[in-house]
Order: C-alpha cells, then structure tokens, then sequence
C-alpha cells in the first residue's frame, strides 16, 4: 500500500576400618587364642584417627575487609554518575562505573568467603556484571531519538538485583550497601495539535492538510532547498490545516515516535524518520474570473489507492 496524497486543484562420609572379632576371645584363621592379638589394637588406634580433616574456617572479618576494598571504589564511581550532567559528562561516568562494577565482581568472585555469605556474595557477583553491562547500554548517543541515559537506568533489572543482593548480605552483618544513581521515569511530552515547532512568514493562499492516521505522534516539516518553511506537530489519529503556504516546490519530511524533546526538537523514543519521494507543488495564478490556489492533503499513515511513496531518512539528514 502506498501513503495517500489527495489533491484539490493539484493531486499527491567418613569411613573407619571395620574388623572381625569374637565373642569368646577365640582364635582367627592362622591364630592362636593364647597370643594377644595385634588386630584389637589396630582397630581402637583407626577409630582414634579420622581420614579426613574439617575446611578451615574463613574469618568474616577478612571477608568484610574484601567486600569494602572491592566496593569503594564502585561506590565512589557510582556517585559520579549521580553527579554528571547530561551529555559527554555522563558517559563518561557511566564507563567509568562499568569498569568498576565488573572490577568489584571480579575481586568478589576470587575472595574467600564465610560459609554464611557464600550464596550472598555469588548473586553479588552476577548481579554487578550485570550492572556493568547495564550502565554501558545506558550511554547516550546525543543524537535525535536519543533518550536520557537515567530513564534506561530506569527500566534495568540490575539495580533491583544489585540492591537485593547488597541487602542479603548486609542482613547478615556484611555490609554491602551500594548507593546507587539517581534514576528517572519516562515521559510522555507532546505537543498541542496544529502547534508549530518552527514557522517562517506565510503569505501565500495554499493549503496543505496533513491527516495522521499512524499510532503515534508526529512532525511533519517542509522545506525549501535547505531551509525550514514551517514544522507542525500532529497528534496521533488527528488532523491539521496549515493555511497561507507560499507558492513552490517543498520537500515534505515527517518524523514519528513518543516523548517530544522541545530542546533537542526530536522524539526520544520509537523514531522513525521518513520523506514523501515526490514534491509539493504549490501555485498561485490569476485566471479569468478570479485567482486559483494549490490545496493539497497529505495521510502519513499507508491507504488503499494511495498515490505518494516515502524513503527513509538518516536521523542525522532530518530537517531541525
């Protein structure tokens, strides 16, 4: 199916030895019954001595001592991340963290550990990887689409685990506690419908109708050669009229997603970023009897009988 462009004037165990012995003192094959035998003696010295000895116990001092060498550093590196503002500061406190999650987890990993936090200091040690892979997916590209690194924080499970982990272990008098950065919900910020992000003079008599049947929210921005005519943000299953559009030949762009970033004029998430192949032509001219404008409607999402195709368009390439 193609996307519908409608025209008005123009168209779009441990073991012990055992040994045999009788009730009567009576002799064993090959002895006598007078003779003190060696074999009672034997068996009294194996029952004195265990084949095998008990594991030594771990100091929980010790144990405690390589819980806080291995997670100071972390925690420090965490609070760094609860400082950075957004942008290169952040990522780079968000890999330094990264290296010190999986460095903590490593050390865990070898220390030698009570036999009452064994189980504690192992979903420790998986829950910091984790946590280290989490905090290298959290960094931000910085471009369009490019959402908050804390609202991915967010959405991870390695913090919860990370914290039950910690709280297990410190329950048992290991003191575990990681202070963990601060985290953020997503938001769903949107636009008026018909409001107009960018607008340069309109004076002309065109009329461009824009319907979005798509499922989410939209801008849809027209150009001329490389500069912005106007932008109007579209709210989803709405319709809008953008009047007075000057006579030429616009390239039609429309970008789609959730949570409109005002400042970084970009959906921070589900982005898509696409252009009518064709261009919008409008004319104004004088005819007998009065004067004749282009009205042209574009529908961003696919219909039957639709006339108009689009391509993809890199997010770098989309008009601001």
């Amino acid at each position: 199916m193609r996307r519908g462009v409608a025209l008005g004037a123009a168209v779009l165990a441990l073991s012990l030895p055992l040994s045999a012995c009788s009730s009567d003192g009576g002799s064993e094959a090959g002895g006598s019954s007078g003779a003190s035998g060696s074999g009672g003696s034997s068996t009294a010295d194996a029952a004195a001595s265990p084949s095998s000895s008990a594991t030594p116990r771990v100091d929980p001092a010790s144990y405690r001592h390589a819980l806080s060498n291995a997670l100071g550093p972390l925690n420090s590196a965490l609070q760094g991340v609860d400082r950075a503002e957004e942008g290169g500061s952040l990522n780079r406190a968000l890999d330094s963290a990264a290296s010190k999650a999986e460095a903590a987890a490593d050390a865990l990993e070898t220390a030698r550990t009570p036999e009452n936090a064994t189980a504690g200091n192992g979903q420790l040690v998986i829950s910091l990887r984790a946590l280290g892979q989490d905090l290298r997916s959290a960094r931000g590209s910085g471009g369009r689409c490019a959402g908050s690194p804390r609202v991915t924080l967010d959405t991870a499970e390695s913090p919860k685990s990370v914290r039950e982990a910690g709280r297990a272990l410190t329950n048992l008098g290991y003191d575990a506690t990681l202070r963990l950065p601060r985290t953020e919900k997503a938001q769903h910020r949107r636009l008026a419908n018909g409001a107009f992000i960018r607008d340069s003079s309109r004076g002309g008599l065109g009329r461009l109708t824009v319907r979005n049947g798509t499922s989410s929210d939209a801008v849809v921005t027209l150009t001329r050669g490389t500069r912005t005519a106007f932008s109007v943000y579209i709210r989803k299953g709405s319709n809008t009229t953008i009047r007075s559009v000057n006579s030429g030949a616009y390239t039609v762009y429309f970008t789609t997603g959730e949570d409109w970033n005002s400042r970084k004029s970009s959906f921070t998430r589900e982005c898509s970023f696409e252009k009518f192949d064709d261009k919008a032509n409008f004319r104004t001219v004088q005819v007998s009897g009065g004067t004749q404008y282009t009205v042209l409607t574009f529908t961003l999402n696919k219909v039957i009988g639709g006339n108009a195709t689009t391509s993809q368009v890199p997010p770098g390439e989309f008009p601001s």
